[in-house]
């Protein structure tokens, strides 16, 4: 007989309902959370800067939102051809520099402009270890010791790597919170440890580095009646806690064991008319994805009327759904 830990998951109030608008932003856990919420047609915008790991990078990029940074050619450098950002992902990578910061500039604005009216900001930290500038790599723009988001796979004597101290944490979150507020005063904060093994830095020091990003959320917790600490890592590590919930790799925890993170975010976080109404958007999306053997036939298009006339009418009562993707679909009669 399986048998798990009990944990227990605090109500969020105010909880989360359709009619907010949801930034996330960290590791690549985020984007698990950030693309359930999305199928599900929640007002998201997730990780503008690409995936991010350290608190450092999580903090600077959105201060950088607040202030609505643009970026130039000086804050670009070029490796192997390609031009990078060393705050950004390599999804914003560019042969041509100008397509790169004009891409960069775009999500720069777009951040700008969400986290401004945004509601709530979700917030996964998935290491607290940083990379430094070494002299290999500083310019005039990037001086030695400057932090980097993505080391987009340059050369290791470009870096060093450290561990932040507790104390440096917990002063960069309440910094980045703090500013945060003055520029939108009714934003609200959900604090996430990623569950995902960083064994690349080592068993012991993922451990540690792990201990340091809980300590400095619960900090923050505390400090602010705005912030919210979801135990997402402890769901897996504890709750869950087999390998059978984690991918081949043993490093990434597999569907089941998002889905059983999912469920408790759900439970603890969104409210319960909110809830209800997911599982009806939930029936409309599964039905747009469904792919038929025989197109041609009338029971495949019986099935569009009926899932077109189920999507007008919860479109026609909850007008902040955005179901028009779907209401084009299932209109091709």
């Amino acid at each position: 007989m399986d048998m798990m830990l009990n944990i227990d998951l605090k109500k969020l109030v105010p909880p989360i309902s359709y009619r907010d608008k949801i930034m996330l932003v960290g590791s690549c856990f985020t984007e698990h959370i950030g693309n359930a919420l999305g199928d599900l047609k929640f007002s998201i915008l997730q990780n503008p800067n690409g995936i991010l790991f350290g608190p450092d990078a999580v903090c600077k990029s959105l201060l950088s939102y607040a202030e609505n940074k643009k970026y130039t050619e000086a804050d670009m450098f070029q490796l192997n051809e390609v031009w990078n950002s060393w705050q950004h992902h390599s999804r914003f990578s560019n042969l041509s520099s100008g397509e790169a910061i004009r891409i960069i500039n775009e999500s720069q604005q777009e951040a700008h402009d969400f986290l401004q009216q945004a509601d709530w900001l979700i917030i996964t930290l998935g290491s607290s270890f940083t990379y430094r500038l070494t002299q290999q790599a500083a310019t005039a723009k990037h001086a030695i010791g400057d932090t980097v988001a993505n080391c987009h796979r340059a050369p290791a004597n470009w870096f060093t790597k450290e561990m932040l101290e507790v104390e440096d944490i917990k002063l960069m979150l309440e910094d980045c919170l703090k500013r945060l507020k003055e520029f939108n005063p009714k934003l609200k904060f959900i604090f996430t440890v990623s569950p995902v093994r960083h064994i690349r830095d080592g068993v012991v020091e993922n451990n540690r580095s792990k201990a340091r990003l809980i300590e400095s959320v619960h900090y923050i917790d505390a400090k602010f009646e705005s912030a919210y600490y979801f135990p997402a890592y402890e769901l897996v590590i504890d709750v869950l806690r087999d390998y059978r919930f984690y991918d081949i790799d043993l490093v990434h925890p597999n569907y089941p064991a998002t889905e059983f993170v999912l469920e408790k975010f759900a439970e603890s976080c969104i409210d319960e008319n909110t809830q209800q109404l997911m599982q009806e958007v939930k029936k409309i999306i599964i039905a747009r994805k469904h792919k038929p053997f025989q197109p041609e036939t009338k029971a495949h298009l019986q099935f569009l009327i009926t899932h077109f006339e189920k999507a007008k009418l919860l479109q026609e009562k909850y007008s902040f759904l955005d179901l028009k993707e779907e209401l084009v679909y299932f209109s091709q009669i």
